[in-house]
C-alpha cells in the first residue's frame, strides 16, 4: 500500500513509452465484429481479384544441345577430315540464340501470335486458340507493325459481323461490317477474311475480340516471358520455359522455336560445304573440257604418225622414269591447285566469301589457314545479319581477315616456289635418263609430254570427282545439334493469381487494417488512457473509478452511485479507494480533512468527492462534504443547490454554521454544506479568519470533512484551500489529462507544494482489453478481486 514516503521519480520519461503490440492486439479483439466485417470484405475483395484476374500458367521443356565433340557416331570418324566436327559447340551462345529477337520475330510471324482472340466473360476475358478457337481472321493489306482490335461476331447461319473497329493511333470507325466466312470484307484497314478452323461449331453463334498487335511488340513481350537456362552448371541440358494464359499457345511457342532454331543451326552449319560444292562443279567443267582435248590430240597424233609403243623400246628405263614422273605428276598437282587458289584469292577479294576447303593441297599451314579464314567470314556474316558493317566488331573481323588473307597468300607462294623448285629437280633427273634412251624418236618425246598432261588432268578430274561425293556425304551427314529431352508442357499448372495466397494475403489485410487502425488512433492519443500510463509516477496512487456505463453502473455524474449492498464495479471501485484513503489518513488520529482538486475541469472532483462520502459514511462515519468551489457549485447540486449556504456563512449574512450544513436524505451521516448564493470574491472569502475558524469547529464534530476544490491551474482557491487540510488528492481524468503534464503532477509533489499529495485516477474504461490501462472488478463470496470482467450485481 502507498506511503507517505517521496520517492524520486526518475522515470517520467515512460509516460510516452511505446504501445506494447500485444495490447494493441487485445485492444483490437475487444471490437471483434469491425474485425469480422473488415475480413469478411478484405476476403471478399480477394474473391473479386481471383474471378476477374486471367489464369496464367508456365509451359516448359527440355533440349539437349549436343557437344560436337562427344556427339559423333560411329563411323563417322572416317570422315574428320571433311570438316564434319571442326568446332565445338558453345552452349551459352546457343542460349543466346535462342533468345535472340530475330527467331522470336520468326515464331510469331509463323503462328500468327500477333493476331490474338478473345471470349468475352462476365468476370474477365478468355484466350481462344488452337482446339478453342473456332474461326481466324487474317488482315493482309494491314502492315506487321500496325495494330488495330475489333469485335467479330459468326451467326449460326455464317453471317460475319465486324464492329466497333479501333485501329492505328486511336482511330475509330463507326460502321459495322459484314460478310460471309472465308469472304473478303472491305474495312478502313483493308480487307478481312474470316476463315473457319478445324474446330469450327457454330450453333448459338461466335462472339471473339480481336486484336492484331505489332509484331515487334508482341515478340518483346513474348522474349521477356521466354527463360532458357541450364538445368546444371556443367550440364548442357537447356530448360526452356514461358508464362502465357492458353497452354497449347504457349505449347506450340516453344516447339516452333526449336524447330527454327535447328533450321537456323543447320543453314549455318551447311554454308560452308555449300560454297564448296560450287567450287568443286565449276572445276569439273574446265577440267573435263581440257581433258577432253587431250585426248582427241593424242589419238590423232599417233593415227597421223603411226607411233608405236615406244615404252617396250625402254624399258630398262622404265622403272626409275615412272617413278620420277610419278613424283612429278603428284606435285603438278598440288602445284596447279595451289595456284588456282592464289588466282581465287586475288579474285574473289570480298570479305563475305567464305574460300574452298578440303582442295587437296597438302600444305597443312595452308589448309589450317583457310579453315581459320572461313571461320572468321561465317562470324563476320552473323555480327553483319545482327546489326550493320558499321559495327566495331566487324570492322576488327574485316581487318583480322584481310591480314589472313595476305598470310594465305604469302604462303601460298611459298609453297608456289618449293614445288617449282622440287619439279624442276625431278625433271632435271628425269631429262637426265631419257637422253639414255637413244633410240626414242621425237614423236615419242612429244607423245609423252602430252600423256602426261593427260595423266594430270586425269588424276585432278578424279580427285574432285571423290572430293565432290564427300562433300554432299558432309551435308547428308549434317544432323540437328539438339534432342528435345522433355517436350512441352504444362504440368505444373496454374501459377497466376495463387489462389491460395492472395486468400491468404487477404484474410492477414482484413485483420491487419483494424489493428493499424487502431495502433494509429493509439499512438496519436496524448491523454492519459490508464493505469499503465500512470503507474510510473512518484505520487502515491490511490485507485481508480472505472467509467459508468449502462445497467446498474449507468449514471448522469451528478447522483450518487454508492449504494449500501451494492456489489456492482463502481460500488467495488469506491470501497478499495475508501480502505486506500482509510489507510492513508489512519482514522485513529481523528477527524480527517482531505481536499480534492485536479488539473482540468470536469475531471469528475464532484462525482467521487459524494460517492467517497458516501462510501465512507455507510461504515458509520459522519462525513462532511463542503462544496469549495464557490464558482461552479457542481457538488451543492447534489442536494439541491441550496439558495443559502458557505459563502453565506463566510460573508457574514450567516452566524450559525450549522444550520446551513444538509443531511443526505440517503444516509443519515453524511452532511453537505453547499456553495449558497454564488459570491463574485470567492478567493477573499476562502482567505477571511472565518474560513478557517470554520474548518476547526467542524472538525470536532466529524470524522471526515471532504472539500471540493476548483482546478490548480484555473484559480488560486485550491492553493488557500490546502493551508487547512491533512490531505490533498488529485482527479486525474482518462481520456481528458494530457499525458505530457504528468511530470508537472510529479514536480507539485516532490516540491512540496500541496500537503500530502497524491491522486486518484477516474473514467477509466471497461473496454480496453488487455492494455492495462483500466481495472474493473468483481466482488462476492469466493470470488475476490480480478481485473478486466466487467461484472454487475452480484445477486
Amino acid at each position: 500500500m502507498t506511503t507517505n514516503n517521496r520517492p524520486v521519480n526518475n522515470n517520467n520519461n515512460n509516460a510516452e513509452a511505446p504501445i506494447p503490440l500485444v495490447d494493441i492486439l487485445y485492444r483490437t479483439l475487444h471490437y471483434w465484429p469491425w474485425v469480422l466485417l473488415s475480413v469478411f470484405v478484405c476476403l471478399s475483395a480477394g474473391v473479386l481479384y481471383l474471378l476477374c484476374k486471367a489464369p496464367i500458367y508456365t509451359t516448359t521443356a527440355s533440349l539437349l544441345i549436343k557437344d560436337d565433340t562427344k556427339g559423333k557416331s560411329v563411323g563417322l570418324e572416317d570422315f574428320a577430315d571433311l570438316g564434319f566436327f571442326q568446332n565445338n559447340t558453345n552452349i551459352q551462345n546457343e542460349i543466346s540464340t535462342i533468345k535472340s529477337p530475330d527467331l522470336m520475330n520468326d515464331v510469331v510471324e509463323r503462328l500468327d501470335l500477333d493476331i490474338n482472340y478473345f471470349t468475352p466473360g462476365f468476370f474477365h476475358k478468355t484466350v481462344a486458340y488452337g482446339t478453342t478457337l473456332p474461326v481466324s481472321v487474317s488482315i493482309p493489306d494491314l502492315d506487321n507493325e500496325d495494330n488495330a482490335s475489333f469485335d467479330l461476331t459468326v451467326s449460326a447461319d455464317g453471317t460475319v459481323e465486324i464492329s466497333s473497329l479501333e485501329y492505328g493511333d486511336g482511330e475509330k470507325a463507326d460502321a459495322t461490317f459484314t460478310g460471309a466466312l472465308s469472304d473478303s470484307i472491305s474495312t478502313p484497314v483493308g480487307p478481312m477474311i474470316v476463315t473457319p478452323t478445324d474446330y469450327y461449331v457454330n450453333t448459338d453463334g461466335i462472339v471473339l475480340n480481336v486484336h492484331k498487335l505489332p509484331v515487334t511488340a508482341v515478340s518483346e513481350s513474348y522474349e521477356e516471358r521466354l527463360k532458357v537456362e541450364l538445368s546444371e552448371e556443367k550440364s548442357t541440358v537447356v530448360n526452356l520455359s514461358i508464362t502465357d494464359q492458353s497452354t497449347e499457345r504457349a505449347e506450340n511457342l516453344l516447339n516452333t522455336l526449336i524447330a527454327i532454331y535447328n533450321e537456323s543451326w543447320i543453314r549455318d552449319k551447311n554454308q560452308i560445304a555449300i560454297s564448296t560444292s560450287d567450287f568443286i562443279n565449276d572445276r569439273l567443267v574446265v577440267i573435263e573440257g581440257e581433258l577432253g582435248n587431250v585426248d582427241s590430240d593424242i589419238s590423232s597424233y599417233k593415227s597421223e604418225h603411226m607411233i608405236p609403243d615406244v615404252m617396250a623400246a625402254s624399258t630398262m628405263y622404265m622403272d626409275q622414269n615412272q617413278k620420277i614422273s610419278n613424283e612429278i605428276l603428284d606435285l603438278n598437282n598440288q602445284l596447279q591447285m595451289t595456284r588456282y587458289i592464289r588466282s581465287y584469292l586475288l579474285v574473289h577479294d570480298d570479305n563475305s566469301a567464305v574460300l574452298p576447303a578440303n582442295t587437296g593441297v597438302q600444305d597443312s599451314n595452308i589448309e589450317s589457314q583457310i579453315a581459320e579464314f572461313n571461320k572468321l567470314v561465317l562470324q563476320r556474316k552473323s555480327l553483319s545479319a545482327k546489326s550493320s558493317d558499321k559495327n566495331p566488331l566487324v570492322v576488327t573481323i574485316d581487318q583480322q581477315l584481310q591480314a589472313l588473307r595476305g598470310a594465305i597468300i604469302a604462303t601460298i607462294d611459298n609453297s608456289i616456289v618449293a614445288l617449282t623448285g622440287q619439279i624442276k629437280n625431278l625433271q632435271s633427273t628425269q631429262a637426265s635418263t631419257t637422253s639414255k634412251i637413244a633410240s626414242n624418236p621425237t614423236q615419242a618425246k612429244y607423245l609423252l609430254s602430252v600423256e602426261r598432261q593427260q595423266k594430270v588432268k586425269e588424276a585432278l578430274y578424279l580427285f574432285l570427282l571423290q572430293k565432290r561425293e564427300e562433300n554432299e556425304l558432309s551435308q547428308a551427314f549434317t544432323a540437328y545439334n539438339t534432342r528435345v529431352v522433355t517436350r512441352p508442357s504444362s504440368k505444373k499448372g496454374l501459377i497466376s493469381p495463387n489462389k491460395r495466397n492472395v486468400l491468404i494475403a487477404s484474410f492477414l489485410i482484413g485483420l491487419l487494417i483494424p489493428f493499424v487502425i487502431i495502433y494509429i488512433y493509439e499512438i496519436n492519443n496524448t491523454k492519459v488512457r490508464g493505469r499503465k500510463d500512470v503507474e510510473h509516477l512518484a505520487v502515491p496512487f490511490l485507485g481508480e473509478i472505472p467509467l459508468c456505463g449502462s445497467g446498474d453502473d449507468k449514471t448522469d455524474g451528478h447522483s450518487i452511485v454508492v449504494k449500501k449492498g451494492k456489489r456492482n464495479i463502481i460500488n467495488e471501485a469506491f470501497r478499495v479507494l475508501r480502505t486506500n484513503v482509510e489507510f492513508m489518513c489512519n482514522t485513529s488520529t481523528g477527524s480527517k480533512t482531505i481536499a480534492f482538486t485536479s488539473f482540468n475541469p470536469g475531471s469528475g472532483k464532484s462525482f467521487i468527492s459524494v460517492n467517497l462520502g458516501m462510501s465512507i459514511a455507510i461504515k458509520g462515519k459522519r462525513v462532511l462534504i463542503i462544496d469549495g468551489d464557490m464558482r461552479h457549485g457542481s457538488t451543492s447540486s447534489y442536494v439541491g443547490s441550496p439558495d443559502r449556504g458557505l459563502s453565506n456563512y463566510l460573508s457574514g449574512a450567516d452566524n450559525d454554521i450549522r444550520s446551513l450544513i444538509v443531511r443526505d436524505a440517503t444516509c443519515d451521516t453524511l452532511f453537505v454544506l453547499p456553495v449558497g448564493a454564488i459570491p463574485p470574491n470567492s478567493t477573499e472569502l476562502l482567505e477571511s479568519p472565518r474560513f478557517a475558524a470554520m474548518l476547526d469547529d467542524l472538525k470536532q464534530q466529524y470524522d471526515y470533512i471532504i472539500i471540493d476544490c476548483p482546478p490548480i491551474e484555473v484559480v488560486a482557491d485550491a492553493q488557500i484551500i490546502d493551508r487547512y487540510v491533512d490531505r490533498t488528492f488529485f482527479i486525474i481524468r482518462a481520456g481528458l489529462f494530457e499525458r505530457s503534464m504528468l511530470p508537472e503532477l510529479d514536480r507539485l509533489y516532490e516540491e512540496n507544494k500541496y500537503v500530502n499529495a497524491a491522486f486518484i485516477l477516474n473514467g477509466t474504461r471497461n473496454d480496453q482489453g488487455r492494455y492495462g490501462y483500466s481495472h474493473s472488478y468483481r466482488y462476492g463470496y469466493g470470488y475476490g478481486y480480478g481485473y478486466g470482467y466487467n461484472y454487475g450485481e452480484k445477486k
